[in-house]
């Protein structure tokens, strides 16, 4: 049986139309290396969902390959890493199992040109144990105005 937060997770990209395999794994996923490592891919196949906090417009969230870093200075504007309170509140979701879509509230999203290079990506379910695998396009035509956008 999946984890409520991850069958919260599930049902909320089946209703962005993404019918995803959010599966739920023994070894731990909250890092690019640990997920890569556990699914059997490459880092870069693996989706960050990093939460980020612009002074003058809120919280946003970036979606970076797992072998990219984000700079903050190509994002503009006065920007700092949101802290862990902050991706709670702004997500619904703890740092390490934040879905790259399907928050409590809309939530603007930049997603790293870089991910392209592939035709699956590997998200975050909800929790630090729970990953789905996704179309890198159609994980990109499910999110509201996606900013894609070189981001390191």
């Amino acid at each position: 049986m999946l984890h409520p937060t991850a069958q919260k997770v599930a049902d909320r990209l089946r209703e962005r139309g993404l019918d995803v395999d959010v599966r739920e794994l023994d070894a731990s996923t909250r890092t690019a290396a640990e997920a890569a490592a556990a699914v059997g891919v490459e880092v870069g196949q693996i989706v960050k969902s990093l939460v980020f906090t612009d002074e003058a417009a809120g919280p946003f969230l970036v979606l970076c390959a797992g072998d990219r870093r984000v700079d903050t200075d190509a994002l503009g504007g006065s920007i700092r890493s949101a802290t862990a309170d902050e991706v709670r509140t702004g997500t619904g979701f703890a740092i390490g199992g934040v879905p790259p879509l399907g928050h409590d509230r809309p939530l603007r999203t930049v997603v790293d040109e870089s991910l392209l290079r592939f035709d699956t990506v590997w998200c975050a379910g909800g929790t630090p144990r729970t990953v789905f695998p996704v179309a890198t396009r159609d994980l990109i035509a499910a999110i509201p105005e996606a900013d894609v956008r070189a981001v390191g």
